[in-house]
């Protein structure tokens, strides 16, 4: 039982676990604005128990198909699968137990969200094999990330019937391809050498920080965009620009010849943009009630 024990424990720590908030708290926001308030317990719980299992069948499976290129990438090759810290046969069966258990919640939800459970897997396993083909397998993630908030809007209503859905999921795309454009410059060197594809091995890391600032600028418009459509008052603006006093900083952070507070700019800031986003329009939604 230890031996388990100590198996998942490292395998939550391959698939980074904690950093699911960076996507829940946007599940919870088109939950929350789909109901125009708090939607019922069980709708929740297998919206929470989806996004667990969407996530963690996404990073258990890009471990698993990306250990050999790990194992070469000085930056990745202590990972626990290249280093052999876990056996592949325990993140196979991982995520087999994933994917099951999002799809045991999308047949919980509605019809609706159990037909459209294949073509999220689609995208949130098949980015995994995009940095072969394309440069642009950021806006992939994006796209991954993005089907949260439509998602959980389909599972409390049964309908995509709105365009608010379709906005935050748009701000979650961009958001989400801007900041992977940001890490993936730490990885110029390797990917131009080994033929992967990126933004920065295709246009450089001064370029990219430029791509990336754009990316979230339309980010941005959106969420300003979003703020008009919905029209929840002076605690959602506060969010609103909250998260681009937020996004400046984190372009302050990393400079094309100085890359060293990339995990701040990656992981401390990002982690702020979802959850201030939930309190503040999420926060408006039961003020207006």
């Amino acid at each position: 039982m230890g031996s388990f024990a100590e198996k998942l424990s490292t395998t939550l720590a391959m698939i980074k676990f904690e950093h699911t908030l960076f996507a829940l708290p946007f599940a919870f926001l088109g939950a929350i604005l789909a109901a125009n308030g708090l939607p019922s317990w069980w709708q929740l719980l297998w919206i929470t128990v989806a996004m667990f299992g969407a996530r963690s069948a996404a990073m258990t499976f890009n471990r698993i198909v990306d250990r050999d290129i790990d194992a070469k990438n000085p930056r990745t090759a202590n990972r626990e699968l290249p280093s052999g810290k876990l056996p592949i046969g325990f993140a196979w069966v991982f995520l087999y137990v994933s994917i099951g258990l999002f799809l045991i919640a999308s047949y919980s939800l509605n019809w609706l969200t159990f037909a459209l459970s294949p073509v999220a897997l689609l995208f949130v396993l098949g980015y995994s094999y995009t940095k072969r083909f394309t440069a642009f397998a950021h806006v992939i993630l994006g796209i991954a990330l993005a089907i949260s908030p439509s998602a959980a809007w389909i599972a409390v209503r049964g309908a995509l019937d709105s365009e608010v859905p379709v906005l935050l999921s748009v701000i979650v795309l961009m958001w989400t391809a801007g900041f992977d454009v940001l890490y993936a410059c730490q990885d110029y060197e390797y990917d131009r050498k080994s033929g992967l594809r990126s933004i920065p091995a295709r246009f450089g890391i001064k370029n990219s920080l430029y791509i990336a600032r754009l990316f979230h600028v339309q980010s941005f418009v959106i969420l300003v965009l979003l703020y008009f459509v919905t029209e929840l008052g002076m605690l959602a603006l506060a969010g609103v620009i909250a998260v681009g006093c937020l996004l400046i900083y984190q372009h302050t952070l990393v400079k094309p010849h100085d890359l060293s507070r990339m995990n701040a700019a990656f992981f401390t800031t990002n982690a702020f943009v979802s959850v201030i986003l939930l309190a503040t329009f999420g926060g408006s939604v039961f003020l207006q009630r």
